[in-house]
């Protein structure tokens, strides 16, 4: 068997008695011509304003087809009247890094060379319009390219978020074009100020009785894309729908097609093998942790995570270390929830996983940096040497793709 680390699939020998967990994998069923029909069938419908239109695309970490889909997206809405001179293509970094023009190619194709790209910098308040509060207190502070745009478009992956409920579609606005002082405000909701705990809420899958994922519901109904299309991929990142529409409805719909084919029911295991896909799902920690923390929900208490995750980036983030410089969970809690930075709520869930179980990074971390955060180095063949160990009365699993698999009943 192969596990997935980076760009490569390492060899690795599981116990006979392992119990595979895979997702349901979709069936291919866009092509050109199909999404070209459907484009041109919404567009027929619904007429919109071409004359200042904004494209929003996910960053390098949520690919969705990009340099196929791109083009043909750009050539329909020409014909319906778009002048593509007048086309800015905004790539939504939420807090995000700016990437690289050479990333930028890989990821968009020969349009990045072509086509106007605009880099989102979630720190440059002047580029913000203010558009009043949600119920819970967040600013809603949204790019002035987006509030003066005749017609925005958004596209890009639908996926599990782990304390969102789900990402992409209105999260490519906001956060995706947010200023990061708003997106800290909706972030922090994370965080059960009155208990001292992770709002139970909050979880991959769920919107319901999710307080951070409601009140980005809120902020949609300041700006509602006129246009979204939601990308459904396989467990290889592989474009096998896109779907087309215009507000929540059609978000839900496409959240309920990736949700069927990644959520499965699965008691808890002593010992749980995973891998985040490979590249680009385990490009840094920030990404990687999306797969601990559903690979971690298959953990039984005191058990152990073994997860495959590069993160040839490193960390991914200045921000997120110097939480595990503070005394105790607790501390960070109380610090965090005065006024919420970086990636703390990243940083909280890590140190609350670690409270129940233990986790095993393979990775090019250092151990120095996986001492400070709590996880524990392991090589490739430290755990080829712990599975020769396993008894067939300790259970075990192995999930390949812990990015997108979640446990159900987590709505």
């Amino acid at each position: 068997m192969k596990i997935s680390y980076g760009k490569e699939h390492l060899e690795l020998a599981l116990p006979v008695h392992t119990k595979q967990l895979n997702l349901q994998e979709p069936s291919t069923k866009i092509s050109p011509d199909l999404f070209s029909r459907r484009l041109d069938q919404f567009l027929q419908k619904k007429v919109l304003d071409l004359s200042n239109p904004v494209l929003v695309v996910a960053d390098k970490t949520r690919l969705c087809g990009y340099p196929e889909y791109l083009p043909l997206l750009i050539e329909l809405l020409e014909e319906h009247g778009m002048d593509s001179t007048n086309l800015r293509i905004m790539i939504a970094y939420g807090t995000h890094p700016r990437q690289s023009d050479e990333e930028c190619l890989q990821a968009y194709g020969e349009a990045y060379n072509i086509y106007c790209f605009l880099h989102h910098n979630c720190q440059e308040k002047s580029q913000f319009t203010e558009l009043g509060h949600t119920s819970r207190g967040t600013p809603i502070r949204l790019r002035r390219d987006l509030t003066e745009a005749s017609a925005i478009i958004t596209m890009g992956p639908v996926c599990h978020h782990y304390f969102a409920g789900y990402g992409g579609g209105r999260k490519l606005i906001f956060p995706g074009c947010g200023e990061k002082e708003a997106i800290y405000a909706n972030h922090g909701l994370y965080l059960d100020r009155q208990n001292g705990t992770m709002a139970t809420g909050c979880q991959p899958g769920r919107l319901e009785d999710n307080p951070l994922a409601q009140d980005l519901f809120e902020i949609e109904e300041k700006m509602v894309a006129d246009l979204a299309i939601h990308g459904i991929l396989d467990s290889h990142g592989r474009l096998c729908d896109l779907l087309l529409g215009q507000g929540r409805q059609t978000f839900l719909q496409a959240c309920h097609q990736h949700g069927k084919n990644c959520e499965v029911s699965s008691p808890l295991f002593a010992t749980v093998i995973a891998s985040c896909g490979g590249y680009p799902k385990d490009i840094n920690f920030i990404q990687s942790h999306k797969a601990v923390h559903n690979a971690a929900m298959f953990v039984e208490d005191g058990g152990l995570l073994l997860i495959y995750c590069e993160c040839r980036d490193e960390i991914g983030s200045k921000t997120f270390l110097p939480w595990f410089e503070l005394d105790s969970f607790e501390d960070a809690f109380d610090t965090l929830s005065t006024s919420y930075e970086g990636n703390g709520g990243t940083a909280l869930a890590t140190m609350a996983k670690l409270q129940r179980i233990r986790i095993g990074l393979i990775s090019s971390l250092d151990e120095q940096t996986c001492r400070l955060i709590g996880i524990e180095s392991w090589s490739h063949a430290q755990v080829m040497t712990h599975c020769g160990g396993v008894t067939e009365r300790e259970s075990i699993c192995y999930i390949p793709n812990a990015s997108l698999l979640v446990k159900g009943g987590s709505r």
